[in-house]
């Protein structure tokens, strides 16, 4: 992503950072700058992640702008995510992707403001994903069973003798070749019916 000329934003790609408003999405806000000088409120309810899903975090600063330290020494076995820096001046997002190869289990979400002053650890626990219940579709192609397809046979004769026609330059070849071909795809097309 180019800032401008010549400045690169250097962003791990396996951390989505996000500003502005929030529709309709399932994180977990955390408040900052609500009920003191560089505080940070949690959520009250569980933290909860699917496994090869998500953990959407929407920080809300309701005073001063704030640099804040989110990282978790813990996550190793679930997650990329290891340390970030954020400045926030009204909002933002961090979306934290979980591994689809991670077992059920549990990490810690340390975040920091006032360059340390101020400390909070989210628990975060990782659950298997929900399954939702599919109906099973049919196969889209029909499956091969048995004796070859007719049209392949037909197809396999047209090339032998088409192979043939170029080495020989025998003129029957070429045409019993095509004729062998149309034949096998017209009654390939008028069987199905």
């Amino acid at each position: 992503m180019e800032l401008g000329a010549g400045m690169t934003w250097p962003i791990p790609a396996f951390v989505l950072i996000s500003a502005g408003t929030r529709t309709g999405d399932t994180g977990y806000e955390i408040f900052l700058n609500r009920s003191g000088i560089n505080s940070i409120d949690l959520p009250r309810e569980k933290i909860l992640a699917e496994i090869g899903g998500f953990v959407r975090l929407h920080f809300l600063n309701r005073g001063a702008p704030i640099h804040i330290t989110i990282s978790s020494p813990n996550a190793g076995m679930f997650t990329e995510f290891f340390h970030e820096n954020l400045y926030i001046v009204d909002e933002a997002t961090l979306s934290i992707p979980l591994r689809s190869d991670c077992e059920n289990g549990f990490f810690d979400l340390e975040i920091l403001s006032g360059y340390g002053a101020v400390r909070a650890v989210m628990h975060v626990e990782v659950i298997p994903p929900r399954r939702d219940v599919l109906p099973e579709e049919a196969a889209l192609h029909p499956v091969a069973r048995g004796r070859p397809h007719f049209l392949m046979i037909m197809m396999g004769i047209a090339l032998i003798l088409y192979s043939t026609w170029l080495y020989s330059n025998i003129e029957f070849l070429n045409i019993a070749s095509f004729i062998i071909l149309i034949t096998g795809a017209l009654y390939t097309w008028y069987r199905q019916s």
